[in-house]
C-alpha cells in the first residue's frame, strides 16, 4: 500500500492510482485515484463469501475480472496442495510403514499320543546268519557195478540204515566163490602139512628121521597157514564188496535230488555222488557279531547260564525258532572284524531249511522296570536326540533325551522323560515348540501325519506304518 485516507467513515488504503475502502459494515470500495467507483464487495461476518456488486454506474469489468481470477487461482493451488498431501500420506501409510498383522487363532495340531511308562526290556544282540546243518553227506559208491535199482524218493526224510540203491552184485558173488574156493583148497593144505609135522615129530624121537626134515616141515606148516589166511582175507573182502552193492543212508536226514538214474555204470572215481542227505533235526545257525560284544557273551557263557538266540526270517517280521547258544568261533575275522556264533535248535517242526538266511538275536539279559518310549516317538536334529512333549496346557515342547537299548518298538529311557509323561506319537513332522496339539487316536492320523521312524519328514514316512502295539503294563494315553 503506497498510504493511508479517509474516504466516508472507514480506513481507505491507497496503492498506485487506486484506493480501496473498508466501511464499518464490512464492505469495501475500489476506486481509482480521481475517486470514481468501479465496485462495492461485500465480506460476511464469517469471511468465507464474497459477493461484488456495482456502486457507482462507473464499472471497470476488467478490473474486477482480475480480482476474481487471483482468488480462483489461490483456492485451485490450496486444493491441489491438500489432494497431493492426503495422497502422499496414503502411500507412505501403505508402503512404508509395517502393517499390523491380523490376529488370528492357530487351530491345534491332530497327533497321536503315548503316555511314558515302565517295563521289562530285553538286551538283545542282533547278528546276520545261515542256517547250517549239523552235517550234510554226499553217498558215494564204493565199488564200480551198474546201478540197478534206486530206493528213495526226492526229497523223502530217510533213517539211519535206509536202502537207497542198489549196485549189480553178480560179479561180487562169483568173486566170493573164488576166494572161498581157494580158501578150501589152501585149507586142505594146510591140514595135510599139519599131519605131517605130527608123524615127523614121531618118527624124530625114534631117532628115525634126520633133524632136518622135521624141520622144514615146519616151516612148510606156517607157510600153508599164511595162504589159508590171504585166502580168508579175500573172502572178506568179497563178502564186503558184496555188502557195498546194497547201499543204505548213513544218517537220518533229507534227501536231495536224485543225481544218478537207475541204469548207469558208477564209478568210485566219480565225484559227483549218488544222492546228499541233509541233517535236519537238530539244525544249527551260524551269525556274526562285532568283536566288541564278544567279551560279554563269553563272560555270561562262562557263568554257566544258557543264553536263548531266536531265528527270525529275513524281514525280521516273524520268529521261526527258538535255540540255544552253543559255541563262539575260538578267531576274529581281521576282514569284518566279527566273530562267528553256533546256535542249535531242535528243528521239530522243519521251520529252518538248510541254507536260508536268517536273523539271529541273542538274549543277552532281561532289565526290569525300566522307563521306556515308543520308537516312533524319537525324533532326531539339532538338539539331538529328542520327543516332543505334550505340556499340561496342550501345546509341544521339545524335550532332549537320552536312551539306551532297544526291544523292538520300545526304546529304554535313561533321562529326559519320567513315567506319566505323554509324548506325540505320529505328526511330530507338523509341530514345533509351543504349537498346539489335539491328541488323536493313531489311527485316524492321516498318511502325512505318520511318522514311523525317527525324523523321518513329513510325505516321507515308511509305506508299512502299523499301529503302536499295545503294552498292558502302560498306562492308557489321555
Amino acid at each position: 500500500m503506497g498510504g493511508h485516507g479517509v474516504l466516508g467513515r472507514g480506513p481507505t488504503f491507497q496503492s498506485g492510482a487506486k484506493c480501496i475502502k473498508i466501511s464499518r459494515s464490512g464492505a469495501f470500495q475500489t476506486f481509482n485515484h480521481e475517486g470514481s467507483g468501479l465496485a462495492v464487495a461485500q465480506i460476511s461476518e464469517d469471511r468465507a463469501k464474497i459477493s461484488v456488486s456495482p456502486e457507482t454506474p462507473h464499472r471497470m469489468p476488467g478490473q474486477l475480472t482480475t480480482v476474481r481470477q487471483r482468488l480462483d487461482r489461490n483456492a485451485i493451488r490450496l486444493a491441489a496442495i491438500l489432494v497431493a498431501v492426503l495422497i502422499a500420506a496414503f502411500l507412505i501409510a501403505h508402503f512404508l510403514l509395517p502393517s499390523k498383522p491380523a490376529k488370528t487363532s492357530v487351530p491345534a495340531v491332530p497327533v497321536g499320543v503315548a503316555r511314558i511308562g515302565t517295563g521289562t526290556m530285553h538286551v538283545v544282540l542282533s547278528g546276520l546268519g545261515t542256517v547250517t546243518p549239523t552235517s550234510t553227506i554226499t553217498v558215494q559208491t564204493q565199488i564200480n557195478g551198474q546201478l540197478i535199482a534206486v530206493g528213495y524218493r526226492e526229497g523223502q526224510v530217510v533213517k539211519k540204515g535206509q536202502f537207497l540203491a542198489q549196485i549189480d552184485p553178480r560179479p561180487y558173488q562169483v568173486a566170493l566163490a573164488q576166494a572161498q574156493g581157494a580158501l578150501a583148497h589152501d585149507s586142505g593144505l594146510l591140514n595135510q602139512a599139519k599131519s605131517d609135522l605130527a608123524r615127523y615129530a614121531a618118527l624124530d624121537k625114534q631117532n628115525a628121521i634126520a633133524k632136518q626134515i622135521l624141520t622144514d616141515q615146519e616151516f612148510l606148516v606156517q607157510q600153508d597157514m599164511g595162504t589159508v589166511m590171504e585166502d580168508q582175507a579175500t573172502v572178506n573182502n568179497a563178502k564186503l564188496n558184496l555188502a557195498y552193492c546194497h547201499i543204505v543212508a548213513p544218517v537220518p536226514g533229507r534227501a536231495g535230488l536224485r543225481l544218478v538214474d537207475a541204469g548207469n555204470y558208477v564209478q568210485t572215481a566219480s565225484g559227483t555222488g549218488l544222492v546228499v542227505l541233509t541233517v535236519l533235526q537238530p539244525i544249527t545257525v551260524i551269525f556274526v557279531l562285532p568283536e566288541d560284544q564278544i567279551r560279554e557273551v563269553s563272560q555270561q557263557m562262562q557263568s554257566g547260564a544258557p543264553l536263548a538266540v531266536t531265528a527270525y526270517d529275513r524281514n525280521e517280521d516273524r520268529a521261526i525258532a527258538q535255540g540255544v547258544l552253543t559255541t563262539i568261533d575260538n578267531t576274529v575275522d581281521t576282514t569284518t572284524g566279527t566273530v562267528k556264533l553256533r546256535a542249535t535248535f531242535p528243528n521239530t517242526d522243519l521251520a529252518l531249511f538248510p541254507n536260508e538266511f536268517a536273523n539271529a538275536q541273542l538274549l543277552l539279559r532281561t532289565l526290569s522296570n525300566v522307563p521306556e518310549v515308543p520308537v516312533r516317538a524319537v525324533q532326531t536334529g539339532a538338539p539331538g536326540t529328542f520327543v516332543y512333549l505334550v505340556t499340561p496346557k496342550r501345546t509341544a515342547h521339545v524335550q532332549v533325551i537320552k536312551t539306551g537299548v532297544t526291544d523292538g518298538d520300545w526304546m529304554q529311557v535313561l533321562s529326559g522323560l519320567k513315567p506319566g509323561d505323554t509324548v506325540v506319537t505320529d505328526g511330530a513332522g507338523l509341530l514345533r515348540e509351543g504349537a498346539k496339539v489335539r491328541a488323536v487316536a493313531s489311527g485316524n492320523a492321516t498318511p502325512v501325519q505318520v511318522n514311523n521312524g525317527p525324523g523321518a519328514p513329513p510325505g516321507r514316512q515308511p509305506q508299512n506304518a502299523r499301529p503302536l502295539p499295545h503294552r498292558k503294563h502302560a498306562p492308557p494315553a489321555p
